[in-house]
């Protein structure tokens, strides 16, 4: 594999660090957190999913030497409250999470998948980092707010991650990776994940076959 034609990766990895961050902030703000409790959440929901990444193929998390990521969220949490984000109404909240909450999850699904094939793995262990790097940070940020991850009953949200990195394995398999496709790929996998949304699309759920008595 070429890692040339991933060049482009550390923009999605930027691009879903400010997503998330302000994701982030959305619902630090949403909880009526304080100053520390908002910069805890943004932090963690930004560099979450990475850290577990990083751990799990025994590497050292580019955030403990590297204040790139530190100063993009910090920036992000700056303009953000100074924009006066905090006091839009309820649905432009909910408007602006979602799409920072979705272009998160798929820059960070790409970003993943492209470090486990940087890594020369199979398609379990790409599609796998491609996974945890993009919902690791939104489970993180919704346990510290004492909500459900989407990832667990909502919007097809861990099925994107596994789609957009197996597409990725399977687009470098073919020797089809460059920047066009991944921003193709960027844009294809924003609109399944828009579309799950505003469809109400879901995986089955499984039942209780009990009934009251």
């Amino acid at each position: 594999m070429e890692l040339s034609r991933f060049a482009s990766m550390p923009w999605f990895a930027g691009i879903g660090t400010v997503a998330f961050a302000f994701s982030g902030y959305l619902v630090g703000v949403r909880k009526q957190l304080d100053l520390l409790g908002i910069l805890i959440v943004a932090l963690l929901t930004a560099i979450g999913g990475g850290i577990l990444r990083d751990v799990l193929v025994s590497r050292i998390p580019l955030v403990f030497y590297d204040y790139t990521n530190l100063i993009v969220i910090a920036a992000t949490l700056l303009l953000s409250w100074l924009a006066g984000l905090h006091r839009r109404e309820s649905a432009t909240f909910g408007r602006l999470f979602l799409i920072a909450d979705s272009i998160g999850l798929v820059a960070f699904s790409m970003s993943g998948a492209q470090v486990g094939l940087s890594l020369d793995l199979n398609a379990f262990g790409v599609v796998l980092l491609g996974f945890v790097t993009a919902v690791g940070g939104g489970v993180v940020r919704d346990m510290m707010v004492n909500d459900i991850p989407f990832i667990l009953h909502r919007d097809f949200y861990g099925m994107v991650a596994i789609l957009i990195a197996a597409a990725l394995f399977a687009m470098d398999a073919l020797g089809t990776v460059n920047v066009l496709t991944l921003q193709l790929l960027f844009i294809l996998g924003l609109g399944v994940r828009l579309l799950a949304h505003w469809r109400e699309l879901a995986l089955p759920k499984v039942r209780s076959g009990r009934r009251r008595g």
